[in-house]
């Protein structure tokens, strides 16, 4: 699995998570126990920070990142990111569903 640091920080991914071998995970970025990050995804945490809750599922080809120095990417627990998803710079809480090919943007705050 692709895992690169950013800026001399590399991304946390708990024991027990799972990511596959074509995802990508860059920087500042945390990933929970029990969570996985499917085939294609990309988890961009250069310009601010990534945290990815427990028992949380990023689905093949979504995309995650964040905007400068404004707002970070933070995705609770017991979260599904659907297949292509784009979810940029905003707050998923636990428990919540972005569907696939759906579309989140900065500051944008989703709930269950």
């Amino acid at each position: 699995m692709p895992i690169y640091p950013f800026k001399e920080i590399l991304p946390e991914i708990a024991g027990d998570a799972w990511v596959a071998p074509t995802a990508v995970v860059i920087g500042d970025t945390k990933i929970g126990a029990r969570s996985n990050i499917w085939f294609g995804a990309v988890l961009r945490g250069d310009v601010h920070f990534i945290r990815v809750g427990s028992l949380t599922n990023i689905q093949d080809n979504a995309v995650v990142h964040v905007t400068t120095a404004k707002f970070p990417c933070i995705i609770g627990d017991r979260v599904t990111v659907g297949h292509g998803a784009i979810v940029h710079a905003c707050t998923v809480g636990d428990g919540a569903l972005v569907g696939m090919g759906s579309v989140v943007l900065d500051g944008a705050v989703v709930e269950a």
